[in-house]
Formats: structure tokens, C-alpha cells, sequence
């Protein structure tokens, strides 16, 4: 995983300018990229395709500081393509029709193109529908570089055209080897303690360019021995975590939150919930999710956890931020320790699609009212048994459309207090046999 950068070499022939530190790592071969080896190994999707001497289009889709406008431009110099650098958030249609027809003059000179669109996902519709005809006959071969997940953010058409390649964030290893590079360009160790050290890695959240960032901030303090942890963060600003409330982020870690809990583990679900608040999310989509999950997931397994749920956002709205996220919190306890049941989830949906099935069938006329003698002449309520009256308050009778199957949509689970409804269900079910048997 990387966004790296040269291995230790000198500064750009020609010029005493200073260069940043992230600039001066960047690679010049791709195996000296540190990390993304699932994309850029032998057999990998990359390598494979280098090999093979066929570069087709690309979307790399992953985290900032992960390596994708390296890999982009290293992927060009391995197949003698002249590399174009563009964004899409600075690029009108009167620039592209530049890059477009300079392509198309390369490539007349038998030269080929290796157009790179960092965050292509800012392109509207039209704009990414114009690069379909220049890489359909070969004008250019399109390397788009987004954060957002594709399959949202770019038309099917320029989906069906590329290959997605998922890049992952640095692991801890990776960005250590990264540390270590930017030292032998610095020409001494980082002035930390292995915590310290440890410290600094965990501040770049996977980043590569920001722990380079970091290293160039430490490596410039005056030397007074080694500094702890305490007087690294005093000195430094923790990064953000990569949080967008409406991105890729937001839907996978509620998605993570969601199945933390249904899997009955409170720790994992508590700490997927206070990473979406560190984000910035919203505490009341928190709670309304997690009122979902108590009637989804929960449901009459556990009665009381919609009432947690409730009660929870009720205590939030009242006290607000930061006292409320505790109520909201004991509610994450709670449902994740809950027992679980979908069964009244998947009984409604079995009675949703049992009623578009039979349409507008009516009520047998034994349970229909009839308040007028016509009503009553053409039968409507004839035969009803009042369950009051009878033994056991059960009468039996059924109550489903004349001439339907009896379906059963209900199935209980045996745990929580679903073993007593299971219990009642079965109950019912050997009376409901005798009375009509009888």
C-alpha cells in the first residue's frame, strides 16, 4: 500500500530548490512502490497486466496517501506511454478537448497516451462520457483515481470500459518501511522512543504522504534526546480520521456497527459507535439505526430493547452532546447482548408478499360486520363464533380469503422471550387442528 516515492536519490538535476520529503521518496520503478502487493504482484492484476504488454483502462479506487497517482504515473514509464496529469475538479470540457486532441496527435506519431484523472469521480455525466470514444479506439488509456466507491460515482458505461482496482491504506508494517526509507534520505533516526514511534505511525491513519508529512516535522525540531509519546502528541496535531458523513465511510462503518451487534459482540459494537461520533456523525442517526436494529434484528426475542432504543433517543434529545452519547451508548450495550430473532422481520416480509400475491381477495363473510339486514341477508357475519364463548376463549375458525392455503408466516425462535411466544404459537396451532378437526 503506497504513495511512494523515490528510493533515496538527490534532489532534481538543475535545480537547489528544496523538496518536500514525500517528493523526494517517490519511486522510480514499481517495485519500489511499499505496499498494494495484491495489485502489483507477478500474478497480480497489475503485474499480469505488464507482462502481458496490454495496460487496459483503470479506476484505482482507495484512500488518500495510498499510492495512486505513483502507481499511475510508474505504469506509464513501464509501458512507454506519455503520461497526462489532469483533476477533475480543475478541468472544464474546453481543457479535456486539449488533452483529447493532443492524444490523438501522439498517437498519429505512433505514440500512445496514459491519461490519469485524479478524482474522476467529480466528472458529471457528461464530461465522463466523453472519454468513451477516445478509449474505445485507443486514443488514450484512462487511469481514474477516486475515493468514492465507483459503483456509484461513475457511469456504467466508463465502468464497463475499465477495470476496478481496489487500493488498500497502509498497514502499520507498511508505513514502518516507509519511516525507515525517509531516514536513510534524512540521514538520521527519528528522535522517539518505540512508543513515540508506534505513535506517529497510528497518527497517519494509514496515510503514507501524511506520515511523511509528520517525519518532516520531527526530523526539523532541534535535538534534546528522545521524545516520549506525551511531548510527540503535545507537539503534533493528531490527523483526522477519514470520515464522510455521506461517502463510503458512513455506509461501512454503520454497516460494521450494525453486524457488531447482531453478532452479540458489545466491544466491537461500541467501538464501530464511537468511531462514527469521533467522524461527526449525527447521534440521532445513531439512534434511529439502532432502533432498527432492536425491531430487525431483536424484535419480541427481547420486547424491551425497542424500549431501550426509545428511551435512549428520548434521554439524547434531553440532555444533548456529550452526556446524551452515554445513554445512546448503554443502548449499543444492550442490544448487542440482547438475544436475537429476525423472525418477526421475516414474518412481515412473508405477509407483504403473500397479499400482492392474492391481490384483493375479501374476508370470508364469517368475520365480516353486517350493521344493515341487507348486509346480514347476503350472509356477512353468518357462522362467526364469538371467541369469548367458547372453550378455552379459542374458537379456531379460520380467517384467511375463502378457498386460500392457510400460510404460516410466523416462526419463533427459541430464544429470549420468543420461547414463550414459540410456546403459545405451538399452543394455538394443536388447538386450532382440534377445534376445526372436531
Amino acid at each position: 500500500m503506497a504513495d511512494l516515492f523515490d528510493t533515496p536519490g538527490d534532489d532534481a538535476p538543475g535545480t537547489n530548490a528544496p523538496r518536500p520529503l514525500a517528493d523526494r521518496l517517490r519511486p522510480s520503478a514499481l517495485d519500489e512502490v511499499i505496499g498494494q502487493e495484491h495489485l502489483l504482484a507477478a500474478e497480480a492484476p497489475l503485474g499480469s497486466m505488464l507482462a502481458a504488454g496490454n495496460l487496459s483502462s483503470l479506476i484505482l479506487w482507495g484512500p488518500p496517501g495510498v499510492g495512486k497517482t505513483t502507481i499511475a504515473r510508474l505504469l506509464a514509464e513501464a509501458s512507454d506511454l506519455h503520461f497526462v496529469q489532469i483533476s477533475a475538479i480543475f478541468t472544464g470540457v474546453s481543457e479535456l478537448r486539449k488533452v483529447f486532441d493532443a492524444a490523438r496527435m501522439r498517437r498519429q506519431t505512433g505514440a500512445g497516451t496514459l491519461l490519469f484523472v485524479d478524482e474522476v469521480h467529480r466528472f458529471n455525466k457528461a464530461q465522463q462520457d466523453g472519454f468513451l470514444p477516445h478509449m474505445e479506439d485507443g486514443t488514450i488509456v484512462l487511469v481514474g483515481a477516486t475515493t468514492e466507491n465507483p459503483s456509484f460515482e461513475l457511469n456504467s458505461a466508463v465502468l464497463s470500459r475499465a477495470q476496478v482496482l481496489v487500493l488498500e491504506r497502509l498497514t502499520l508494517a507498511d508505513l514502518e518501511r516507509l519511516a525507515q526509507r525517509a531516514e536513510q534520505v534524512l540521514g538520521r533516526a527519528l528522535p522517539l522512543t518505540g512508543a513515540a514511534r508506534e505513535a506517529l505511525l497510528e497518527m497517519a491513519d494509514g496515510d503514507g504522504r501524511a506520515l511523511l508529512n509528520l517525519v518532516e516535522q520531527v526530523s526539523a525540531w532541534p535535538e534534546t534526546g528522545k521524545l516520549d509519546t506525551e511531548t510527540l502528541t503535545t507537539r503534533l496535531t493528531q490527523r483526522a480520521a477519514q470520515y464522510d458523513k455521506s461517502g463510503d465511510a458512513h455506509y461501512n462503518l454503520i454497516s460494521a456497527l450494525h453486524k457488531s451487534v447482531r453478532g452479540s459482540d458489545p466491544d466491537a459494537a461500541l467501538y464501530w459507535f464511537a468511531r462514527m461520533l469521533q467522524g461527526g456523525e449525527d447521534p440521532r442517526f445513531l439512534a434511529r439505526r439502532l432502533t432498527r436494529m432492536a425491531v430487525e434484528d431483536i424484535g419480541l426475542a427481547d420486547p424491551q430493547a425497542q424500549e431501550v432504543c426509545i428511551g435512549a433517543w428520548q434521554a439524547y434529545e434531553r440532555l444533548g452532546s456529550p452526556e446524551g452519547e452515554l445513554a445512546l451508548s448503554q443502548a449499543v450495550i444492550y442490544l448487542a447482548l440482547a438475544p436475537k430473532s429476525n423472525a418477526g422481520y421475516a414474518a412481515y416480509k412473508n405477509a407483504v408478499a403473500a397479499a400482492k400475491k392474492t391481490g384483493s381477495e375479501p374476508p370470508p363473510k364469517h368475520i365480516l360486520n353486517a350493521p344493515t339486514s341487507l348486509m346480514r341477508d347476503i350472509g356477512h357475519g353468518e357462522g362467526y363464533a364469538y371467541d369469548h364463548d367458547v372453550e378455552d376463549g379459542f374458537s379456531g375458525q379460520d380467517y384467511f380469503p375463502d378457498g386460500m392455503k392457510r400460510g404460516v408466516y410466523y416462526s419463533p425462535v427459541d430464544r429470549g422471550f420468543e420461547r414463550e411466544l414459540k410456546r403459545r404459537v405451538d399452543y394455538f396451532a394443536k388447538l386450532r387442528a382440534k377445534r376445526q378437526g372436531s
